[in-house]
């Protein structure tokens, strides 16, 4: 298969994940910024591109996160870490889904994990995920809690904000289009700074 088949196959299969958005050059810019070209990164640590690409057709590493207005595949610098981790490409499932007590939800964040868009994360860990989960589930909860409103809630709040603010990159446009409205950013971040300010 030639090079061209796999980077239109990665492309293909990239739309269908995340439905296909105009990137504008402030998009563009951000990408560049957080993310490094999959060639780039295949260059640095002395892989091939092509088969990096098959294993990730294969569902064996994640889609890319972004793809650049100029087709460049975006991927993150530690695209690598985990699968190195696990003690190889072939172990890093089962090394991955074994995170979870339930292999129900260890599945499905394996999943996730393989589609790309795990690019509200600045490293993609299990570790990171779970915590991400936990601090966005409490802030989204933290309104319904007897105490509301108190100074000691205030300061429980925005100690889970600052956290999530440390795990979370900023976003870009187009990750409102691609997952159709607000990010945990915009809802578990800004929303409650800007509707709970600091006393």
């Amino acid at each position: 298969m030639s090079e061209t088949d796999l980077e239109q196959q990665l492309v293909e299969r990239f739309r269908e994940v995340n439905g296909d958005h105009p990137m504008t050059d402030t998009d563009d810019a951000y990408v560049s910024a957080q993310f490094v070209a999959l060639e780039e990164l295949c260059a640095i640590h002395g892989r091939d591109a092509d088969a990096v690409r098959r294993l990730m057709l294969g569902q064996h590493l994640p889609l890319p996160g972004y793809l650049r207005s100029d087709g460049a595949e975006m991927v993150p610098a530690d695209l690598f870490a985990l699968a190195d981790e696990a003690g190889g490409v072939e172990l890093l499932e089962a090394w991955f889904t074994a995170h979870w007590a339930d292999p129900i939800t260890g599945k499905a964040e394996w999943n996730a994990y393989l589609s790309g868009q795990y690019v509200c994360l600045h490293s993609v860990t299990p570790a990171a995920i779970q915590r991400k989960d936990h601090l966005t589930t409490a802030i989204s909860a933290a309104a319904k809690e007897p105490d509301f409103g108190s100074a000691r809630w205030s300061e429980r709040l925005h100690a889970l904000v600052d956290e999530l603010d440390t795990l979370e990159p900023a976003f870009t446009a187009y990750d409102r289009l691609r997952f159709g409205g607000p990010t945990s950013r915009d809802t578990c971040i800004d929303a409650p700074r800007a509707r709970f300010p600091r006393p």
